[in-house]
C-alpha cells in the first residue's frame, strides 16, 4: 500500500474525513505520472503529490469541497486553458485528476 493510502487509512481510523486525488491521464509533458496520488484531510493537511505548484492547491480545494458534498470530481488542467496558466501549468502538457471523498 502506498504512503498516501496508508496515511489516508490512519486519518480515517482517527475519525477524520479524507479525499484522494489521483492522476488518471497525462498528455505531453506532465510533472507526475498517471497513478500518482494525493491524500487530503478535512483540515487541509495532505500527503503525496499529483502535480506540484498551484495545481496542488486547486486539487486540495476541490478535495475539501468533495468531503463536504460527497461528490467526485473529474478535473483537467492543460496549457491551452486559461486556468492552467493561473495554476502554474505552463509545461505544455495536460493532466486529468480524479478527486473522490473516501469513507
Amino acid at each position: 500500500m502506498s504512503e498516501e493510502l496508508q496515511t489516508a487509512a490512519a486519518w480515517l481510523a482517527e475519525g477524520r474525513k479524507v479525499a484522494l486525488g489521483t492522476v488518471v491521464k497525462t498528455w505531453g509533458s506532465a510533472p507526475r505520472p498517471a497513478g500518482s496520488q494525493i491524500a487530503v484531510r478535512d483540515d487541509g493537511a495532505f500527503t503525496g503529490s499529483v502535480s506540484g505548484g498551484c495545481i496542488e492547491g486547486a486539487i486540495i480545494e476541490e478535495a475539501l469541497a468533495a468531503m463536504k458534498d460527497g461528490r467526485t470530481r473529474n478535473l483537467e488542467f492543460g496549457v491551452s486553458d486559461e486556468q492552467a496558466w493561473a495554476v502554474g501549468l505552463a509545461c505544455g502538457g495536460r493532466i486529468a485528476i480524479f478527486v473522490e471523498p473516501v469513507q
